[in-house]
């Protein structure tokens, strides 16, 4: 199958993701998957805009990554997207996960305070990967790209960190994302499991997990750089 220009302008990946994962773009599931993108373009609105598909890999560079979040599927409303999970554009109301998400660090970080926005760039940007396993999403549709091939492709994103990295910190949300946990060595790794932190599960244990403290205590053990999670 040949892939349209357009299909292949889709494919802006990061030059040290792109050095583990450009097999990937050969293989028959992602050109599909890149068909598939264009043709909904075409006809629908989806999220987040084509340009910011991989901004997880663009913020977080694959030698620079320390801590994985891992999320299930992008925000589907209009201007809350941006290729980062959890994370919503400057000026939007926080989504309820985010804004409980907002409450364990106020209760567990010292200094921590809700913050004006919810865009959680300046964590990417210290080595958080805030990777959605299905990158996009179509206008007021949840989970409508689901089962297209991009969970193929985060499948093979954590396997590429978990053989190739060593001392990371994976926090896994919610049953969907710890079913990722099959591919994470908890030798090599720590893995801090928790429910979802949506209104429906928050107070029956992510409301009290200390993720984000254990995370920085399992850093610095380890001689890495701690994540400053203060927004503001």
């Amino acid at each position: 199958m040949n892939i349209s220009v357009e299909s292949e302008n889709l494919m802006k990946l990061e030059s040290s993701w792109l050095q583990h994962l450009k097999q990937e773009f050969s293989e028959d599931y992602m050109r599909n998957l890149l068909s598939f993108l264009v043709e909904e373009k075409s006809l629908y609105k989806i999220y987040p805009p084509l340009s910011e598909i991989f901004n997880a890999f663009s913020l977080t560079p694959f030698d620079k990554t320390k801590v994985v979040i891992i999320g299930q599927d992008p925000y589907h409303g209009a201007a809350q997207a941006h290729g980062l999970c959890f994370s919503v554009c400057d000026g939007v109301k926080f989504p309820p996960s985010l804004l409980n998400i907002f409450k364990e660090l106020e209760r567990s970080i010292e200094g921590f305070k809700i913050p004006r926005s919810g865009n959680l760039s300046l964590w990417a940007k210290q080595g958080v990967f805030l990777l959605n396993t299905c990158l996009t999403v179509r206008e007021n549709q949840p989970n409508s790209h689901a089962a297209k091939g991009w969970e193929i492709f985060t499948d093979k994103v954590i396997e590429n960190l978990n053989a190739r990295k060593n001392h990371l910190v994976f926090m896994l949300w919610g049953s969907h994302a710890k079913n990722k946990g099959k591919f994470i060595d908890s030798d090599k790794h720590l893995i801090l499991e928790a429910v979802h932190p949506s209104p429906l599960s928050a107070y029956r244990g992510f409301i009290g997990c200390d993720h984000f403290l254990k995370a920085n205590c399992y850093l610095d053990q380890h001689g890495l750089e701690t994540i400053d999670w203060c927004l503001i």
